[in-house]
């Protein structure tokens, strides 16, 4: 049983001394719990006005009453830490159905805990912070501040309830709290994130349920790799498409074979192999149309002339039944199908081997880009394959095996998916399972290389592919291998070499692309800048007439002041006149073809 104070009698509040003492006799007699109940002092507190201090956080008559609440429970929000004193913890009866029933409802949760401190994170990005933290079990400076001074002080008698076991064991080896996970703690945990919006103030369920939703989406980006060219994800979905591949050309295959065997069934005996057969089926169509002129593409499709004679020969002679066109046709049709899927097939290969060779170059220069590719399928992922010790490498693939074997008692499993390594079809029966044992050990290193170097390279699976290649002359001709220790050296060695020029071409590559991006950077602000100058001309082109039209009326009205040569004035002259006037020389030539015109 967990008790929330000290078995002894607290001294009675001022003027309460009779109801005092008949809480603490009837506190007595239910147990250790009920004797110390902080009601009366808490009503007190809150009338005097002390019961919280500065910031939210408790006052000092809070504190010595909160002191005797020996358990408190820690609560992690999306919107922060929160830490809770629980005034009455008995293990037993919390456990009790009717009083789990009483968490649901908000005023009888209200009984049971006292928030005692709340410290809401600054930002989304800390709040990221603090959660990547809790979930690895190391105990952030914000979580540390608020059990520090929430807390208290006397460490050997506090309580602390947490929902992790790893952030407890944090908390007691840094600060020294006792900490305590399940049972009562996980009922009382259970009300408080049910009622979390109603216990702190100012947060409301909406903005509750944000907060989670954002936290939630951040925390999820954040455990996705950003390395595009090392996911293996991709291998996985990879190796399991090219298993299916293989059972549904199997499939596809014997379908053609049987279908096209009632009008050729000699062809199967010439030629076994599915997508070979399937070529042949396509271009030979009605055994009958074959003929010598064919032989060139049968020699093609087969790349072996007795085997093309053979099949001329063969359709001459067949006794299969005749087939309509319209049969044809579907059979011919089918059999693309079945060609189209196995050049798929071919072409994922390559994929699959080149994702290897970027992902977990070791581990396919070991033992094979398909045995390496199941292998992490089969773990889950990279990350899982190189935790894995070595005796669980060596029987992966092999689990309804050894669990048959542990149930009848017999031999266990020698190896797993390692099995199909030609390192163990070499090998001499008796020695397959000593060279399995091996083979596991420096795929083990191999996925541990590949998965924790910065820029992975294939010399430490080229050196491990060796070591196995002496061990199994060492058993079958006794010759000794090297040693591990001078093998990894002259390893390191290469692969610093070969890690230096990558890096090398990456930084090469690096400014071929910041010198492309400075010139498309400088062709936009030329581009800009013609753009603007355009824009310039346009306007001063536009404002170029409105100057000349106030010249013109400016020149017009300076005509109009000065008086003419002849002593009359301009006004008395019709106003074509004194246009012709404003222009000057061409009024004289105006003139005198008027004058030429009165002579004629």
């Amino acid at each position: 049983m967990v008790s929330a104070g000290p078995a002894g009698p607290n001294p009675p509040a001022s003027g309460r001394g009779r109801n005092a003492g008949r809480g603490r006799r009837a506190g007595e007699g239910r147990g250790a719990a009920g004797a110390d109940r902080i009601g009366s002092d808490r009503g007190r507190l809150r009338r005097s006005g002390r019961e919280s201090g500065p910031g939210g956080r408790p006052g000092p008559a809070l504190t010595a009453a909160l002191a005797q609440v020996l358990l408190h429970v820690l609560f992690e929000h999306a919107a922060g830490y929160a830490l809770f004193a629980v005034r009455e913890v008995e293990e037993i009866g919390l456990l009790l159905p009717q009083v789990e029933e009483s968490v649901l409802t908000v005023g009888k949760f209200h009984n049971v805990v006292k928030l005692v401190a709340f410290s809401p994170f600054k930002s989304a990005q800390s709040a990221l912070e603090n959660m990547n933290a809790v979930s690895e079990g190391i105990l952030h400076e914000d979580l540390r501040l608020l059990l520090e001074t929430s807390m208290p002080a006397k460490k050997k008698k506090a309580l602390l309830g947490v929902g992790d076991a790893k952030i407890g064991a944090a908390i007691l080896e840094e600060l020294g709290y006792q900490c305590q996970t399940g049972g009562v703690v996980a009922e009382i945990l259970r009300g408080i994130r049910l009622h979390f919006h109603a216990l702190v103030k100012g947060l409301t369920a909406q903005s509750a349920s944000k907060a989670q939703l954002g936290l939630g989406h951040s925390y999820s980006r954040a455990k996705v790799k950003f390395n595009v060219n090392r996911v293996d994800n991709m291998i996985i979905q990879s190796i399991s498409l090219l298993d299916q591949l293989d059972k549904d050309i199997n499939t596809f295959s014997m379908r053609v074979r049987e279908w096209y065997g009632y009008h050729f069934p000699e062809l199967i005996k010439i030629v076994s192999e599915n997508y070979t057969y399937c070529r042949l089926a396509k271009f030979i169509g009605n055994r009958k149309e074959l003929s010598e002129e064919s032989l060139e593409g049968l020699e093609e499709i087969v790349m072996d002339g007795a085997k093309a004679q053979a099949i001329l020969e063969a359709s001459r002679s067949s006794m299969g039944m005749d087939i309509s066109p319209i049969d044809l046709i579907n059979i011919e049709s089918f059999s693309s199908r079945v060609i189209s899927l196995s050049e798929y097939r071919k072409g994922l290969q390559e994929y699959l081997r080149s994702k290897m060779s970027q992902v977990a170059p070791s581990l396919s220069a070991l033992i094979g880009e398909v045995v390496g590719a199941r292998l992490i399928s089969h773990a889950g992922s990279l990350t899982n394959l190189a935790k894995y010790p070595a005796s669980t490498v060596q029987i992966l693939g092999a689990e309804k095996a050894l669990f048959r074997a542990l149930k009848t008692r017999g031999n266990t499993p020698k190896y797993g998916l390692i099995f199909h390594s030609t390192f163990i079809g070499r090998a001499a029966a008796k020695n397959k399972g000593r060279i399995s044992r091996y083979l596991a050990n420096k795929c083990t290193i191999a996925s541990r290389i590949d998965c924790f170097s910065e820029v992975p390279t294939s010399v430490f699976g080229d050196k491990l592919r060796e070591q196995v290649e002496e061990r199994l002359a060492f058993y079958e001709t006794g010759e000794p291998p090297r040693k591990n220790l001078d093998v990894m050296k002259e390893a390191v060695v290469e692969a610093n070499e070969v890690v230096a020029e990558v890096k090398r071409k990456q930084e090469k590559k690096e400014k071929k692309r910041k010198k492309r991006e400075k010139r498309r950077l400088e062709a936009l602000a030329a581009a800009a800048e013609e753009m603007e100058n355009s824009v310039q001309e346009a306007e001063e082109n536009n404002i170029e007439p409105k100057k000349k039209k106030k010249k013109k009326k400016e020149q017009e009205q300076e005509a109009a002041t000065e008086p003419e040569e002849n002593g009359l004035e301009e006004e008395a002259l019709p106003k074509k006149k004194r246009k012709l006037l404003a222009e000057g020389a061409p009024l004289e030539k105006k003139k005198k073809k008027s004058k030429d015109l009165e002579e004629d």
